[in-house]
């Protein structure tokens, strides 16, 4: 499938400055309710001088930040680095001005981390890692002790302050990958889902020129019509002058072109039915239609199950049935050896389709991944010389996928034969198998049965 790219904003230039400073605000009037209560309420004696310096620098650059860069604007990577790296700094005096590890209060320090890991590229995300890393030990070397009204401190052992600075860095490690993997996977799936809003907003513009096309044959035909008998009189009252009687001819002979033209374009009838309903067996010829001369031969075949109607139902002409089953016999046809089958079965209760080839079939490591946006397999050296110039990302067959399930399809994706069989072994259809399933009711149209073509004649 060719779906050609929307330009998208870089990873990195996500993040709203507006974002960051409210955030900022929040951690600030976080801090000072912590200075303040730790103070007042807890007996604990704070440096607070230096701790409402640390405080009010922060507050300086948010009301700088506010005043003279306007807040819709998108940081640039460097920018957003340097940000979040100003907070990690800011936060790291904060705790070693408090109690170092002892504070609870540092775990604060892996915010920056999973805002860049969810955000920002992942160069980004790992100076920010390495960055809070080294904060995290530096405040556990060295730190200013809390200490209460009395002159008590308040000292951790050792052993502790290994151990909360080893679950802090681990969480460190832990945070990125977990927000950067659910962030990769939900912005993957979410351009995906555009692709595929892209391709079925692109048939349905084609269905709708379909009858746009049929609509126009239709108004077109009367004004033709009259334009060939007026010229047919014209030709009769000027048969004395040769020299008229030729161009009431042509004008004759260019309408009956314009009506032969309309003829090939569309159907006769504004309301054709066929550009709503066709029969199964139509449809499936139709989707397959622009693979069929690519070198491959795609078999059709369509039968009723036992005790079911033999007639083929009319189904729906739907722009996601159409584009789905297409990106299916593609796939079928770019791994084909050299057959591709599209088998249709139908009875009372469902519409069966398998689409099958005689290619090597899905590999045993993507086909759990089936279905899933951007998955790339490791291409083997085999596969480099039967197809150099394939790319295939796995989005064609996840807008397939995502297509058919909305018309009430449940997909099965499986092989024909088992992988490790030697060649000679290998049934005819040993390929990649898809295997869909229609509910009737979700397929079956219920407009009746199809009307007759109206002969277009001027």
């Amino acid at each position: 499938m060719d779906t050609t790219a929307t330009p998208m904003m870089r990873r990195g230039d996500w993040l709203r400055l507006r974002t960051l400073i409210i955030l900022r605000w929040i951690s600030i009037l976080g801090q000072l309710a912590a200075i303040s209560v730790s103070y007042r309420y807890l007996d604990i004696h704070l440096p607070l001088i230096p701790c409402c310096l640390v405080v009010a620098l922060a507050i300086c650059v948010n009301l700088f930040l506010t005043w003279y860069i306007p807040g819709h604007r998108h940081l640039t990577e460097n920018e957003a680095l340097r940000t979040l790296l100003f907070d990690m700094v800011q936060l790291s005096l904060l705790v070693f001005l408090t109690g170092g590890l002892s504070n609870p209060f540092v775990l604060l320090i892996l915010a920056p981390v999973f805002i860049a890991a969810s955000a920002l590229n992942l160069r980004t995300t790992i100076i920010l890692a390495l960055c809070a890393t080294v904060c995290v030990s530096a405040v556990t070397l060295w730190h200013l002790p809390m200490e209460l009204s009395d002159g008590t401190l308040l000292q951790t052992p050792a052993l502790f302050r290994f151990g909360f600075w080893l679950s802090i860095v681990i969480g460190i490690v832990f945070t990125s990958v977990y927000a950067r993997r659910v962030s990769t996977e939900i912005r993957t799936t979410s351009n995906a889902l555009l692709a595929t809003q892209m391709a079925l907003a692109r048939e349905q513009k084609l269905t709708d020129l379909g009858g746009v096309v049929a609509a126009a044959a239709h108004e077109l035909g009367t004004p033709l019509a009259t334009i060939k008998m007026v010229s047919a009189e014209l030709m009769e009252e000027l048969s004395d002058r040769a020299d008229l009687a030729e161009d009431a001819a042509l004008i004759r002979e260019q309408a009956q072109r314009c009506g032969d033209i309309l003829q090939s374009m569309g159907r006769a009838g504004k309301e054709d039915s066929h550009m709503r309903q066709a029969p199964l067996t139509t449809v499936l010829r139709e989707a397959a239609e622009p693979h069929l001369s690519r070198g491959k031969t795609v078999h059709f075949t369509s039968e009723p199950e036992s005790g079911s109607d033999a007639r083929i139902p009319i189904i729906q002409r739907r722009p996601e049935i159409i584009h789905g089953l297409r990106n299916l016999v593609q796939n079928a046809v770019d791994f084909a050896d050299g057959n591709v089958w599209v088998d249709a079965r139908w009875s009372d209760r469902e519409i069966h389709i398998r689409i099958a080839d005689d290619g090597a079939g899905y590999t045993p490591q993507i086909i759990a991944r089936i279905g899933e946006p951007f998955v790339r397999a490791r291409r083997l050296p085999q596969d480099l010389i039967l197809r150099p110039d394939y790319e295939g990302m796995g989005l064609g067959l996840f807008i397939a996928k995502t297509l058919l399930e909305r018309t009430g399809a449940h997909l099965k994706f499986g092989n024909g034969s088992d992988p490790f069989l030697a060649p000679e072994e290998h049934p005819l259809r040993s390929g990649a198998v898809v295997d869909l399933v229609w509910p009737i009711e979700a397929l079956v149209t219920n407009d009746g049965p199809l009307e007759e073509n109206r002969p277009f004649a001027l």
